[in-house]
């Protein structure tokens, strides 16, 4: 794990490393960002006490589809964060951790070649106000955790499932997510890119990971880019 006190953003220097040919495997943590980024060009505030981190994955020919990988990383997440509430977390199309509805961590995936960088922030002492969800931190829910000490034990269970994604394939990876998530029917909106809106209840995933709704009236629909929101 690579440490440094402030960074623009470690996605960004993760994939100026990746053109250098850094090998798969190295974290790169801040302490804090001055240009954090998350889904969809959206800023990601970033005060001192989160954590702030990002990996790199290099694909192999035969490598499950690399979108996939973010469905690795959402359930690394929550498997980490599990134990400090136990029976709270859940996991909401695609990626991010929910705690009792709130917003605690966000996921975001950017390539290079062959190079995937996986950055992870998770609100550990601080949390925003947003103007679309609720957010959180843990400790507002009551948990301290350093954020070097939740970083290893990120990095540790993101080896495990990476590894059990390359041998297995995307299934037990789509299995454990579903364990992890909010209960089928759960009523969903997921706002999608041309503008349009779509709400209705939650039914598992696609073989490739697309979020199913299924609506009121017609056959379930496949959504593979949208905004999710809970109703």
């Amino acid at each position: 794990m690579r440490t440094v006190v402030e960074t623009g953003s470690t996605n960004a220097d993760l994939l100026a490393l990746a053109r250098t040919g850094v090998e798969e495997g190295l974290w790169l943590r801040a302490e804090r960002q001055t240009a954090g980024r998350g889904r969809q060009g959206r800023a990601w505030a970033s005060p001192h006490g989160n954590l702030y981190a990002s990996t790199l994955v290099r694909l192999r020919a035969e490598d499950p589809a690399a979108a996939t990988l973010g469905f690795v990383a959402a359930v690394t997440l929550a498997e980490t964060v599990a134990p400090l509430l136990p029976r709270r977390a859940q996991l909401k199309w695609p990626n991010d951790v929910l705690i009792d509805g709130a917003k605690l961590s966000g996921i975001l995936l950017e390539r290079a070649d062959d190079a995937v960088v996986v950055g992870i922030g998770v609100n550990l002492a601080h949390h925003p106000d947003l103007p679309d969800r609720p957010a959180t931190s843990l400790a507002a829910q009551g948990v301290a955790v350093g954020a070097e000490a939740f970083a290893e034990m990120l990095a540790d269970a993101f080896a495990r499932w990476l590894a059990r994604w390359r041998g297995d394939g995307f299934m037990p990876i789509r299995a454990r997510w579903l364990q992890l998530a909010h209960p089928r029917g759960t009523a969903l909106t997921a706002q999608l890119p041309d503008g349009g809106r779509e709400t209705g209840l939650f039914d598992g995933l696609g073989p490739d990971g697309a979020l199913i709704l299924r609506l009121a009236e017609g056959p379930p629909r496949a959504i593979h880019a949208a905004d999710v929101f809970l109703v």
